[in-house]
């Protein structure tokens, strides 16, 4: 596993409940600004095996990134059950909810 892979599975792991992170934002953390497709990508084939809260990260419009209608309420219902509420039933408010990691280096 690169450094890159292991960065964004540390950070992904420290998003408490009812916080949230997005793809850009965890790409830069881990050291790569332009990665947002990588994380999608790490999100999508590690998930289970490193058990990531996954649903905790969503688009930089603060949207879950999901087009399937299953997967998008899966995810909704995930950050509704920790408290996170929807704006227009698809959008979450960044300012309230986002993550800022204190103890990460970017």
């Amino acid at each position: 596993m690169n450094s890159f892979t292991e960065r964004v599975i540390e950070i992904i792991l420290q998003i408490p409940a009812g916080k949230v992170m997005t793809y850009g934002q965890i790409a830069a953390y881990a050291g790569s600004p332009r990665g947002a497709r990588q994380v999608v990508r790490i999100l999508h084939s590690m998930s289970e095996k490193h058990q990531l809260p996954w649903h905790r990260v969503i688009n930089a419009k603060g949207e879950i990134g999901f087009q399937d209608e299953e997967s998008f309420f899966i995810q909704k219902m995930s950050l509704e059950s920790e408290g996170i509420q929807f704006k227009d039933n698809k959008s979450i408010n960044l300012q309230k909810y986002l993550f800022h990691p204190s103890n990460i280096i970017k």
